[in-house]
């Protein structure tokens, strides 16, 4: 659905012909619009839609072929940055661990419903997102969207520095311990990749709000079964300094 309309843009406005080895391709959502006015679906005109490209297989062809991704970097502004933008979500081959809820009865409204928000939060009720950190501290303080402060860094294959401002986040549940605070983005399906961005703005964005360590989490559950990565950013003003530093899968016994 995205292919066409983005090659209408890449036409437009001649991106293929840009030099990314000197510098990203600067984009307006007015320009977006603008390229894609005589298509006749919202779908293929709404900007919202066409910049969501959440992992490589949703990028439209033209971003494939070129070795593309985007990020926005001020509201209805975005870049487009030649190199890796996403991140691998690797399978979890170490044995399922069965842990005992730290609840002293049985939660009946999370069995109700099969979100991704409900599913995290029996986690975090369960203490399993206190444990996997062990962290006995952690209480949830922040959930929704936000919009960043202004910083700056280095993405894909770019050696320029790439300012952000003003550019919303979202984050599926944020808890804040003692010594640090912890991120996590959630799914409720199998996730091969995903873009760096949905995890390194909110570590930015927390990174400037306060002192304590900001720490990443990446969760999924897929039938009865927990999965949770860690991810760290050797670099913070890189976006692709992000690494794995621990991961595990549980089953709950509540």
């Amino acid at each position: 659905m995205k292919h066409q309309p983005w090659q209408s843009i890449f036409d437009t406005y001649k991106i293929t012909e840009h030099n990314f080895s000197i510098s990203p391709f600067v984009l307006t959502a007015e320009q977006i619009k603008k390229a894609t006015a005589h298509f006749t679906s919202t779908t293929e005109r709404e900007v919202r839609v066409l910049c969501k490209q959440d992992t490589r297989e949703s990028r439209p062809q033209v971003f494939i072929d070129n070795n593309l991704f985007i990020l926005p970097i001020k509201n209805g502004i975005y870049s487009i940055l030649q190199g890796e933008g996403y991140i691998d979500i690797p399978e979890i081959t170490t044995e399922i661990i069965t842990y005992n809820s730290k609840l002293d009865f049985e939660l009946e409204t999370s069995q109700v419903g099969n979100s991704e928000m409900q599913h995290l939060d029996f986690a975090y009720a369960s203490s399993l997102i206190r444990s996997f950190l062990e962290d006995d501290s952690l209480v949830l303080t922040i959930r929704g969207r936000k919009y960043t402060p202004k910083f700056e860094f280095y993405a894909g294959q770019h050696q320029q520095l790439i300012t952000t401002e003003s550019v919303q986040t979202e984050v599926d549940a944020g808890y804040e311990g003692k010594n640090q605070i912890v991120l996590i983005e959630a799914k409720n399906s199998t996730t091969k990749n995903t873009i760096i961005r949905q995890l390194y703005y909110p570590f930015r964005q927390w990174q400037i709000h306060t002192k304590k360590k900001v720490n990443i989490l990446f969760f999924e559950k897929r039938q009865d079964i927990y999965s949770l990565w860690e991810f760290g950013f050797s670099d913070p003003t890189s976006y692709n300094s992000i690494e794995l530093l621990k991961s595990a899968k549980f089953k709950i016994n509540s």
